[in-house]
């Protein structure tokens, strides 16, 4: 074990209410965590967090840690937090190397649950629901399983092998997969319902990029930005490199041209450094890659060349502070490639089930859509967050869909 993730686990304190875990989505038991691993019970302290949080290891590695578990440590008021991350990790591979995962035989052996999309949401249910003896198929759009995790995080954020093990152990447990297949066009949820799956449930995440409507936007060198992630190295990008935008799609874009050989890119968001969407770290990291940033300036049209702007700035009016354009203040940045990361919608290939205007499955609280037997949570319903957040509500989907095939007749 490495001298840092033993020193960091010392100093936890051991609180008896401890903030870290009321700070984590998924309330994960982190100081129980780290007594355990401090005792030598390294298995078990993997085995609890894994059955709190079946990515358990992604979220080591991708979670905002400085706004939830980390960022309510008591010790960051007057000194570094615990770097819950760090040992989270170091637990949870370990747990993926040596846990002993296969199908138990099952009061529920044979009966089936149908999921659509295996990126975080997807995959938590599935774990979850193939632990408890069903017989899950997952059906994938794309070629590999993870979603966002395999197709809209970096490598150097989020390196791939883990998604290879993630997909090992489901199909330890008897899960069964069926990549490139989208359900809606050929296959429907009527189908599934048809073959005997007892409940459907749809994490198929939000995979539409959100156009901005501008003059422009049709040309040879622009892009959108979950696209771009899916495979970068397909994309000739040449020299300098504009991101619209200022999530963590953003900052990933921004890195990853980097890292593919642009030697200018900037970051234009038409507010201000303190109302950026992207977290901290994602920020910081992203000027340490040397990615320039533009902060109060707002793209009017794409041109061949480059992209036109305007200079925005925050005004007062009527009592309120609104966002204004400065007269004048017209200009040109020279650009051979254009990304815009300005959010993304669902998809619409699924029917039968009531949508909200922006595209997101309504659902209930434990996920239940309004089609009785099929349920959703994740990106797919809330609208983009984070892993963490997505896991907390499919584990009660999950829950939500053994309460409901309980009620089924034979």
């Amino acid at each position: 074990m490495g001298k840092h993730i033993i020193e960091e686990a010392s100093r936890c304190l051991q609180c008896k209410k401890p903030l870290c875990s009321k700070g984590c989505p998924i309330s994960t038991p982190i100081s129980e965590v780290i007594k355990l691993l401090l005792d030598g019970k390294t298995y078990e302290a993997g085995e609890l967090l894994f059955n709190n949080n079946p990515l358990s290891v992604v979220c080591s590695l991708i979670c905002p840690h400085e706004n939830f578990c980390e960022g309510h440590c008591i010790l960051g008021k007057k000194s570094s937090p615990i770097q819950v991350s760090d040992i989270e990790n170091y637990i949870s591979r370990y747990y993926l190397e040596h846990m002993p995962l296969k199908k138990q035989t099952h009061s529920n052996n044979g009966k089936k649950i149908a999921i659509v999309g295996s990126g975080p949401a997807g995959i938590t249910v599935a774990f979850i629901l193939a632990s408890n003896g069903f017989d899950v198929t997952i059906f994938e759009s794309e070629d590999k399983i993870g979603g966002v995790l395999q197709y809209g995080i970096p490598d150097f954020r989020l390196p791939k092998n883990l998604l290879v093990q993630l997909k090992k152990m489901l199909e330890r447990l008897g899960v069964k997969i069926r990549p490139n297949m989208v359900i809606g066009p050929i296959i429907t949820l009527e189908d599934l319902l048809r073959d005997g799956y007892k409940a459907i449930f749809i994490g198929t995440g939000v995979w539409s990029p959100k156009p901005l409507r501008i003059k422009g936007e049709t040309l040879g060198n622009v892009h959108y930005a979950i696209n771009y992630l899916k495979n970068p190295n397909v994309y000739s990008l040449g020299r300098r490199v504009i991101v619209i935008g200022a999530g963590n799609v953003a900052m990933d874009v921004a890195r990853t041209a980097r890292r593919k050989g642009a030697e200018e890119v900037t970051v234009i968001y038409r507010r201000g450094e303190e109302n950026m969407s992207a977290t901290k770290y994602e920020y910081e990291y992203a000027k340490i890659d040397g990615v320039a940033f533009q902060f109060y300036t707002a793209p009017l049209a794409i041109e061949d060349d480059g992209i036109r702007c305007i200079t925005t700035r925050l005004e007062e009016q009527d009592g309120s502070v609104r966002l204004v354009s400065v007269e004048g203040s017209e200009h040109f940045r020279e650009a051979d490639t254009v990304f815009i990361a300005a959010s993304q919608a669902p998809r619409d290939n699924l029917s039968g089930i009531e949508v909200g205007k922006t595209g997101l499955i309504i659902t209930n609280e434990d996920g239940r859509t309004t089609r009785e037997g099929v349920f959703a949570s994740g990106d797919v319903v809330t609208g983009a967050k984070t892993v963490a957040e997505a896991v907390n509500l499919s584990k009660r989907s999950a829950r939500a869909i053994m309460d409901y095939v309980a009620t089924l007749k034979e």
